[in-house]
C-alpha cells in the first residue's frame, strides 16, 4: 500500500481537532453527522435492546416504501380488526370497522404513537401482524440491519423484539433521505382524531434547538428513549440513546447531546471538486503519474477544541497499472481525528493515462535493469 504525500493545500484546511469525548448516561447512544456520516458519539451501539415504540419507525419504513412503489397512495385506507381496536398502551382510538385513510394512520403514529395505527398498517399490508413482522425482519436485513429482530410493528415488549442504536439510527437517516416527502409529519406537534386531540410525545420539538423528528419510545424494560435529529445551519445530527430514567431525564439528554455536537464539531469543506491533492505512480503509461481528486469534493465534520492533532494521507495499491481511466477510483483519502477515528473518501485519477507504446516498455525495462544494478552495487539482495 503506497502513501503519497499530500500537496500543501491539506495542511492549511485542517485547523481543529477533537472536542473533550462527552459520556451519556442513557444504556446505549450513538450520534452521527447526517450528511458524512461521522460518529460523533457511541456508547453500546451495536448492543440488541428492546426499542419499544421507536421500533414504529420500522412500521412507517415499510409503508413509505409501499406508497413510493406506487401500491398504496396517502387517500387510500384499511379498515380497523378487531385486534387493532382492541390494542392497549399509546392509542389514536380507533373503532372497530372503521376504514382510516393512510395519511390518518402515519399520523396517529407519529403524533399519537398509536398501537392500533400500526397494526392496521400491518394487516393492511400483509394479512397479520405476524406476518408483517416477518417481512420487517427481512427488509431490515436488506437495509444492513444485523442487530434487528422485529415480533410486531409496535415496539410491545417481546422477548424476540430487538434493535440496535447503529439500527435506529441508521434506519432514521434512511428515512429521511428516502422519504423527504414524509418527514414533514414527523414534525407536526398536535393530531386531533375522532375529537381527540393528542400531542406528539417528542419533547425536543418544543424547543428552539432545530429538532424536526423522529420517534420515542419507552416501556419498563427499555427505559425511555428518542431517536431524533435535528438542523441547524443546514447541517444535520441524527441520534438515538435509550434506557434512561425518565421523560425529564430523556429530554434533559437529548437536549444537551444536540447542543454539544453542533457546538463543539463544523463541517468543513477541506477540498473542492476535482482539486488535485496527490499523485500516483503509474506502471507502463504514457505519464509516469496521475493528479489524484475527488469529483464531489471532500466536505469533514472537525472538532474545534484544539490544533494540529488531525492527520491526512492518500493510501493505494501502487504503482497504478495503465491504462488508467479519468474519473476511476484508484485511492482513498484517509482522515484520522481523534476519538473520532478514521475516515475515508474514494479518490479518482484526474486523467486519462494511456498504455505506452515501445518507447514506454524500453523506458520501463531500462528502469528495471538500472534498480537491480544498484542493489547488486550495494549488495542488496531482491
Amino acid at each position: 500500500m503506497t502513501r503519497p504525500a499530500l500537496f500543501g493545500l491539506l495542511a492549511l484546511a485542517l485547523t481543529a481537532t477533537p472536542a473533550t469525548a462527552l459520556d451519556t448516561t442513557a444504556r446505549a447512544a450513538l450520534m452521527v453527522d447526517h450528511q458524512t456520516g461521522t460518529v460523533l458519539l457511541s456508547k453500546q451501539a451495536d448492543a440488541a435492546l428492546p426499542p419499544a415504540s421507536m421500533s414504529k419507525l420500522m412500521t412507517l419504513y415499510m409503508l413509505f416504501e409501499a406508497m413510493d412503489q406506487g401500491r398504496l397512495a396517502l387517500g387510500d385506507t384499511f379498515r380497523v380488526s378487531t385486534k387493532a381496536w382492541q390494542m392497549g398502551g399509546s392509542k389514536m382510538f380507533l373503532r372497530e370497522g372503521q376504514e382510516v385513510s393512510i395519511e390518518d394512520l402515519i399520523r396517529g403514529v407519529i403524533v399519537q404513537s398509536g398501537n392500533d395505527a400500526c397494526v392496521v398498517i400491518a394487516e393492511g399490508l400483509a394479512g397479520s401482524e405476524k406476518a408483517f413482522a416477518e417481512r420487517m425482519t427481512r427488509r431490515a436485513r436488506e437495509l444492513g440491519m444485523l442487530n434487528s429482530t422485529f415480533a410486531n410493528s409496535t415496539g410491545w415488549p417481546h422477548p424476540d423484539h430487538r434493535m440496535s442504536a447503529e439500527d435506529l439510527v441508521h434506519l432514521a437517516t434512511r428515512m429521511i433521505r428516502d422519504f423527504p416527502q414524509y418527514y414533514p409529519y414527523f414534525a407536526e406537534t398536535t393530531f386531533t382524531w375522532d375529537g381527540i386531540e393528542q400531542d406528539n410525545r417528542n419533547p425536543l420539538l418544543s424547543l428552539d434547538i432545530g429538532a424536526d423528528g423522529l420517534k420515542t419510545g419507552h416501556t419498563e424494560e427499555a427505559g425511555y428513549g428518542l431517536v431524533g435529529s435535528a438542523q441547524q445551519d443546514g447541517r444535520r445530527v441524527t441520534f438515538m440513546l435509550t434506557g434512561l430514567e425518565s421523560n425529564r431525564a430523556r429530554l434533559v439528554e437529548s437536549e444537551r447531546l444536540i447542543n454539544w455536537a453542533f457546538r463543539e464539531f463544523a463541517a468543513k469543506e477541506i477540498f473542492a471538486p476535482n482539486v488535485p491533492m496527490a499523485t500516483a505512480d503509474v506502471w507502463m503509461g504514457t505519464a509516469r503519474s496521475v493528479d489524484l481528486v475527488a469529483a464531489e469534493g471532500i466536505t469533514a465534520v472537525l472538532p474545534w477544541a484544539e490544533r494540529d492533532k488531525i492527520t491526512a494521507w492518500v493510501e493505494y495499491t501502487g504503482p497504478l497499472e495503465a491504462p488508467v481511466a479519468a474519473g476511476q477510483q484508484v485511492a482513498e483519502l484517509v482522515l484520522s481525528v481523534p476519538e473520532i477515528g478514521e475516515t475515508r473518501y474514494p479518490l479518482s485519477a484526474a486523467s486519462d493515462v494511456p498504455r505506452g507504446g515501445f518507447v514506454t516498455k524500453l523506458e520501463a525495462s531500462a528502469r528495471i535493469l538500472a534498480g537491480r544494478a544498484l542493489q547488486a552495487a550495494l549488495g542488496v539482495d531482491g
